[in-house]
């Protein structure tokens, strides 16, 4: 089955908001339970606002690009998001689990921008590219600071539940 390059960055826009909207709705979830990780707590917090620009552009750019609002998708990875906190959120060590989950889906969407930029491209929309730039650097950065928490984080796990 082919696919126009339009249809294929349209789909891809919807997939990037889907993914968003699922990141966003994992850290107001996790961000509730880190009341003895004030620095983690903090990181989600800016997260969650960099999460909202980052979804408005998104959806400014999906109205332009005609690609609809992919609220099916978007309500399946939202209740996906909501379930994988509430998992990690029973088990002893949510916090460090959470910590390991929050850094590969950074690195996640880092790819999947990168690759929505070479789509837009192909799609003839390469002139918005400042704007994935720009989401792919505040990717880039969260996944630094997330790293640069998973050993005091994991200190302070240690300190609160070791025995």
């Amino acid at each position: 089955m082919s696919t126009d390059v339009k249809s294929m960055y349209q789909q891809a826009l919807r997939n990037t908001h889907a993914m968003e909207h699922q990141g966003l709705v994992q850290m107001q979830a996790q961000v509730k339970g880190l009341d003895d990780y004030p620095q983690y707590a903090s990181l989600l917090e800016q997260h969650i606002e960099v999460t909202k620009r980052q979804l408005a552009r998104l959806e400014a750019e999906m109205e332009e690009a005609e690609a609809g609002s992919g609220a099916l998708r978007e309500a399946v990875t939202t209740a996906a998001g909501t379930v994988g906190a509430a998992v990690h959120g029973i088990m002893p060590d949510a916090t460090l689990k959470n910590l390991y989950a929050g850094y590969a889906f950074q690195h996640e969407q880092i790819a999947a921008y990168q690759s929505l930029k070479v789509i837009a491209d192909a799609a003839g929309h390469g002139g918005h590219a400042s704007w994935i730039d720009q989401t792919i650097a505040e990717e880039q950065e969260a996944a630094k600071a997330v790293e640069a928490l998973i050993a005091p984080v994991t200190q302070s796990f240690i300190a609160k539940n070791g025995k």
